[in-house]
């Protein structure tokens, strides 16, 4: 074998897999099709699950002095317009907070930080195949960017980290873009829309209903916005993303925000596998991480906490199975099942939520209650970050006790 791993794909999840890997002393190959820095469509939020593994890693500090946007707080627009504006930073947990940052700009820093550490990190090598020995994963096939010859490189585990369209994924058979259980979102970038603040904005309009229309705050005068929508109901209604979003620009509620507003990028569209449905991510000599494997959360969207949480339990695994050096099904079924008792719960209750979103009434009521009240406003933000358990907006006797806030 000519590493310990292999890691397909330099996103957040690949970088982050990486970067443990090779700390904990394997040797470890990384690579991706594009050159970086390059862009990656996404909505470029980066959460409180994703602050904490930085944190463990000893990058947060220096991923603080990237071009990006603080967040301390969301606004939650209604179908009416109503709107709530939360507060996720608190005296208890100052060090809450979440960031925008371009995943041209984040996805360059994390890759070159494993260069620094000495992964070897390889760009423009184009995966197309995985190699397999008596069923077990055994390394890939790979294009050479200067040439293009075809070359096979072996490794006892391969991860795959390669996004939704995920070549790993493919060669197993384990591609599923079920519309029940995908989000399609459509983005592009914008400079000087008026209103920007240290929140992000997701609005909820009935057209896009199970979805949102966002706005992000990026640097220097500059906005991610889009909109997202589970691909199920938006076949139903015939939703076209890129003229609903054009509408949600130009609609009476929005349109003066845009009035000097420069569109930078064209729409550009992608999909976000959600883990409202367990799709399988491991077995003999590999596994899968992030967006790979399914598990952007259905509620919000946001995937690259996730898609890190997964590439540090994935390396944990992988270390025992070097210990005992078993890269068998069996043994490495352990990240699978240890991904699902920690994050299963949690997609559950963001399954939940997103078909509450559905509900109009329910939902506006539970905004303008929010809007009014900020206890109530507290509660949400202390879910939102995970310090409470969502679980309670799932229960109606949390709309029932909203009655008398």
């Amino acid at each position: 074998m000519q590493h310990d791993i292999i890691v397909v794909g330099g996103g957040p999840a690949g970088t982050t897999a990486a970067l443990y890997a090779n700390r904990a002393g394997l040797k470890t190959l990384i690579i991706d099709k594009d050159r970086f820095p390059r862009d990656k469509t996404c909505g470029d939020a980066i959460g409180g699950k994703a602050v904490d593994i930085l944190r463990d890693l000893g990058l947060l500090s220096d991923v603080e002095r990237l071009p990006s946007v603080r967040v301390r707080g969301v606004v939650f627009g209604g179908t009416d317009h109503t709107e709530a504006d939360i507060n996720i930073i608190n005296e208890r947990r100052p060090d809450v907070a979440g960031y925008v940052i371009p995943r041209k700009v984040y996805d360059d820093f994390m890759f070159s930080q494993c260069r620094r550490e000495g992964v070897e990190c390889r760009e423009g090598w184009e995966a197309y195949d995985i190699i397999r020995e008596n069923d077990v994963v055994c390394g890939i096939k790979a294009l050479e960017p200067s040439s293009g010859a075809q070359q096979e490189l072996r490794s006892p585990i391969v991860m795959g980290a390669d996004g939704y369209k995920s070549i790993i994924s493919r060669r197993l058979g384990f591609f599923d873009p079920d519309p029940d259980h995908t989000i399609l979102a459509v983005r592009c970038y914008f400079e000087s829309v008026s209103g920007l603040s240290d929140k992000i904005e997701l609005h909820y309009i009935a057209s896009i209903l199970p979805g949102y229309f966002w706005i992000f705050p990026v640097e220097n005068d500059m906005a991610n916005v889009g909109v997202g929508m589970l691909v199920r109901p938006m076949q139903r209604k015939r939703v076209n993303l890129v003229r609903a979003l054009d509408e949600a620009i130009g609609s009476d509620h929005f349109a003066h925000r845009f009035r000097r507003a420069t569109r930078v990028t064209k729409p550009a569209g992608w999909q976000l596998p959600v883990g409202s449905k367990k799709r399988p991510c491991a077995g003999g000599g590999f596994m899968l991480l992030g967006d790979a494997a399914g598990l952007v959360d259905p509620f919000t969207g946001e995937g690259i906490g996730n898609a890190m949480f997964s590439a540090r339990l994935a390396v944990e695994v992988a270390r025992t199975a070097f210990e005992q050096r078993d890269f068998s099904a069996a043994s490495l079924a352990r990240y699978e099942d240890r991904l699902w008792r920690a994050l299963g719960d949690e997609f559950k209750v963001s399954s939940r939520m997103q078909k509450l979103g559905r509900m109009q009434p329910l939902l506006n009521f539970t905004i303008r209650t929010a809007a009014r009240n900020q206890e109530v406003g507290r509660t949400i933000g202390a879910m939102i970050v995970g310090e409470q358990s969502r679980k309670q907006l799932t229960n109606p006797l949390f709309y029932l006790g909203l009655l008398f806030k």
